[in-house]
């Protein structure tokens, strides 16, 4: 219950019964705490919501998580192509017989060029499938699976455009595969609800 100190002897009393603190500070008949250190009704306390501008979706667009896509790509590809390059150095440099400050430089040298490499790589697949997302998303007015497919789909065949038809065909082929993976990994939902709707009664 909530105390009020008087003005005259500084000595607690407790509040009226029509005061509107005694409904928060007065646990309910059936109320249980959540806390050792709360007594009071914790259904009063704010429920922290996201403020989102008017006519906003609730999530982000294609847009926003590019950036996101697009650093994470930069830094999986610079660890995979380090831990090559440390591989790939350590190896060469032991069949040279280098020891060393000439064994560490060369190992330096082998991780930053091929971890860069490999960023490099990974980070201009991102740029071209985000920004063919947002184009995709734009243009149709919609943000669903078929934008992924097609975006995929066309940065394997951009990616791989000057290397020949065949290349350029495979290319496509690898991203609408990995695409499609994707989809049906992050989509059984809507998949499950589709084959209840078209399957029979």
């Amino acid at each position: 219950m909530y105390k009020v100190y008087s003005e005259m002897d500084n000595t607690p009393t407790y509040a009226d019964s029509d005061t509107p603190l005694r409904s928060i500070f007065q646990p309910k008949q059936n109320f249980v705490a959540k806390s050792p250190y709360l007594n009071f009704d914790t259904e009063y306390i704010p429920k922290p919501e996201f403020i989102f501008p008017e006519g906003a979706g609730k999530q982000r667009d294609r847009f926003e998580l590019a950036f996101g896509q697009i650093g994470s790509s930069c830094m999986f590809g610079a660890t995979i192509g380090g831990m090559g390059g440390l591989y790939n150095g350590l190896k060469q440099t032991t069949l040279e017989g280098q020891t060393g400050k000439l064994r560490r430089t060369q190992l330096i040298n082998h991780v930053m060029k091929q971890g860069a490499a490999n960023a490099n790589t990974l980070g201009v697949l991102a740029v071209m499938y985000s920004g063919l997302g947002v184009i995709l998303a734009k243009a149709r007015g919609a943000d669903d699976e078929l934008n992924t497919l097609a975006a995929a789909t066309a940065t394997g065949m951009l990616y791989k455009s000057t290397s020949g038809l065949r290349r350029c065909g495979i290319g496509g082929a690898v991203g609408f595969s990995i695409a499609a993976l994707y989809c049906f990994l992050t989509s059984q939902d809507k998949l499950q609800g589709m084959m209840r709707s078209y399957s029979p009664a």
